[in-house]
């Protein structure tokens, strides 16, 4: 497995004027690019990008950037299968030559990172490729276009870089991949990192939930307090449903019974026996009203696990022929599990929780909200309800996904005279 470096480094070394390296999802481009600031742009490392890339070198600025330097885009409706945002290519109007050598290009990089230059600054076309960044970074699109402008951001640098894809020393004809990038860093001393490392970063790192609005939410389990709020990047709609003091007794926040429950319109809403998400979600709710003290998160954007509602649909069509539902993903070319947890985190940190008692089979979301300045302090086994309908399912989330299904044993070895729907 290839050995990237740390986020940290990168960005100490964007932040000293030195190249990176960024490679993005091999599912994706699965590519790396030089990339570097462009108010640090120098002669020598527009140099050193031309010798090792492609040399068709862009300028990642954020839209606001765009907009106040007239950089429209390329061409009015975008046909690039990944979506890249060109706009048309500039030069800077003074104090450079034909526009093309090292040092003209370093010229209008810089310029284009002056907030103090303006749209008359430029000639238009050029030799320099600016590209709009989607609002949001790579949280919104993971390609190196976002990356570059979170990467100088994170610097304290302007939001520009400057990005170029690295050919193969290998084959002349083809780009360098994940192996050969590791030894090219090395070579040049330069920190190689990756796209989905820069994500997880961010996302562990800075606050993207607001709180929107609380309200009286009377059930059958008992009075809640619904906590509504929104996700800043991708707008996705979360609700936490609170149960008395999350403070406690020591004003701490400490010890809190919690359910991350992920949403699920099939069984949540229709009483689906596919699965047993509705179940979860009712014993949960009892289980915190009779605590007295505790939060179900309901998380929007997981149904299916994270790949919607229509992919769902697809892998149970796939499922009534025979597959699994961990194989059903794959064959629709889905990850198995596509949920993130780092917004529920932010969520119940947002809460006041700092340490909590979580309620799951799965082991795996203790992972997903481990960090994030929260404590889990014991995982609490939810009970199980099987049934003939989603035997399968259950045996699939033990066997494939090592979830920890206490009963389930139980179930199989009395399913000929057990009724749909007991729960053990």
């Amino acid at each position: 497995m290839t050995r990237f470096d740390s986020i940290e480094r990168a960005v100490a070394d964007i932040a000293a004027g030195k190249a990176v390296v960024v490679v993005d999802d091999e599912d994706r481009e699965n590519e790396g690019d030089l990339i570097f600031a462009a108010e640090k742009a120098t002669p020598e490392l527009v140099a050193f990008m031309v010798r090792y890339t492609s040399g068709y070198l862009c300028v990642p600025l954020d839209g606001d950037d765009c907009d106040r330097l007239g950089l429209p885009p390329m061409y009015a409706t975008n046909q690039d299968k990944h979506g890249t945002a060109y706009t048309v290519t500039v030069d800077a109007r003074e104090g450079i030559g034909t526009g093309i050598s090292a040092s003209d290009r370093a010229a209008t990089m810089r310029l284009l990172a002056n907030p103090e230059s303006g749209a008359n600054d430029f000639t238009r076309p050029g030799h320099v490729v600016p590209l709009r960044a989607k609002e949001g970074g790579v949280l919104r699109r993971p390609g190196h276009t976002e990356a570059a402008v979170d990467l100088a951001r994170m610097a304290d640098l302007r939001p520009a870089g400057v990005i170029c894809e690295i050919v193969s020393q290998k084959d002349e004809g083809a780009m360098a991949q994940t192996d050969e990038l590791r030894v090219f860093a090395d070579e040049h001393n330069l920190a190689l990192i990756s796209i989905a490392d820069l994500i997880a970063w961010r996302r562990k790192h800075e606050k993207h939930v607001l709180r929107i609005a609380e309200a009286r939410i009377p059930t059958r389990h008992g009075e809640f307090t619904a906590v509504g709020y929104t996700s800043i990047y991708d707008e996705v709609e979360h609700v936490a449903l609170v149960r008395g003091d999350i403070a406690g007794p020591d004003g701490d926040g400490s010890d809190v019974l919690v359910r991350v429950h992920s949403e699920c319109l099939t069984g949540d809403v229709f009483g689906s026996l596919r699965c047993d998400c509705g179940p979860q979600l009712d014993a949960a709710l009892d289980m915190v009203a009779q605590e007295g003290r505790g939060v179900v998160l309901y998380m929007r954007g997981h149904e299916g696990r994270g790949i919607g509602l229509m992919h769902k649909l697809q892998a149970y069509q796939l499922q009534d022929a025979g597959s699994d539902t961990v194989d059903a993903n794959l064959e629709l070319g889905l990850p198995a599990d596509a949920r993130d947890y780092g917004i529920g985190a932010q969520i119940l940190v947002d809460l006041g929780i700092s340490s909590m008692r979580l309620l799951t089979n799965n082991p795996a979301k203790r992972v997903g909200l481990d960090g994030y300045g929260l404590q889990i302090t014991d995982r609490v086994p939810m009970p199980l309800r099987a049934n003939a309908e989603n035997l399968t399912y259950l045996r699939t989330k033990r066997d494939r996904m090592g979830h920890d299904l206490i009963g389930l044993d139980e179930y199989e070895a009395n399913q000929n005279t057990a009724q749909p729907g007991t729960a053990l």
